[in-house]
């Protein structure tokens, strides 16, 4: 392990599909494939409470420090209340749900789905999805949530979404790479967002359509590997951004994490898993 690094107490079996840090602490949510969703405290790195859903967990996001959500392969949003040690469901996709988010300023878990839509839960209501859209003959691959504003990730478009105003998005892009999206943050400013896809490319756009936003997006392969003297390149499976720099970390399948610097367009250091 590098300097400064700890390593996590009774970690999941399997792979792991999604990393949170809660709002206001370090607690650690953490989802898997073998189907739990576990809360550690990083601090201690130790284990402080577990939850096995029976399906694999695709993805997960806080709604309080106390309060987590939940997608995966049984296509139904779990809720999970770690304080009291219950969970409830808050309802279903017609197909695999694989992301979510939770909107503090709406009160409203999001969810998107292979069903190609995006559902939209009242957490303080308990089970009932009270509202939905259809993206057009995409199914909804990652989606990322800065306040009132959603960026999703359908095919080879990107949409881009007003929380008070869901009839239209505010914006569609079409993404230059026609495979399979990974994942995608949007800038803690909200001015843009960085898409992850299967093949190593990752994309950096910026909302603002002014000559100067535009010239400054630009794309990458940023995971080559070289193989028996051949090049090949690894999925980007995870994109997270600091939020005060211009900077930004992605990691590979291959268990490597690669600091950037975004606005010089350079590596900084990588992380061996």
């Amino acid at each position: 392990m590098e300097k400064g690094s700890s390593k996590l107490q009774r970690p999941p079996n399997d792979a792991i599909s999604r990393v949170r840090f809660a709002p206001e602490s370090n607690n650690l949510l953490v989802s898997s494939w073998d189907c739990t969703l576990s809360l550690y405290d990083a601090n201690n790195s130790c284990l402080r409470n577990r939850f096995s859903s029976g399906f694999p967990i695709l993805d997960c996001c806080f709604e309080s420090e106390t309060v987590a959500l939940s997608v995966g392969s049984d296509c139904f949003v779990h809720r999970y209340d770690f304080h009291m040690g219950n969970e409830s469901t808050l309802g279903n996709h017609d197909d695999l749900a694989i992301c979510v988010e939770y909107s503090k300023e709406t009160c409203q878990a999001i969810s998107g789905g292979l069903d190609n839509k995006l559902r939209f839960w009242d957490t303080r209501m308990g089970y009932g999805c009270v509202g939905h859209l259809q993206i057009a003959d995409a199914q909804v691959e990652c989606m990322s949530l800065i306040g009132l504003h959603l960026t999703v990730a359908a095919g080879v478009s990107v949409h881009m979404y007003d929380l008070r105003s869901l009839n239209d998005p505010i914006q569609i892009r079409e993404s230059c790479s026609i495979y399979h999206k990974k994942c995608i943050r949007t800038f803690p400013n909200g001015q843009g967002y960085i898409l992850g896809s299967v093949e190593g490319q990752v994309e950096l756009e910026f909302f603002a359509m002014s000559e100067t936003s535009q010239a400054n997006r630009y794309a990458f392969r940023c995971h080559p590997k070289s193989i028996n003297g051949r090049h090949h390149l690894v999925a980007v499976n995870g994109i997270d951004l600091h939020p005060s720099y211009n900077t930004f970390i992605t990691g590979d399948n291959e268990g490597y994490a690669i600091a950037w610097d975004g606005k010089s367009r350079r590596r900084l250091y990588e992380l061996e898993g």
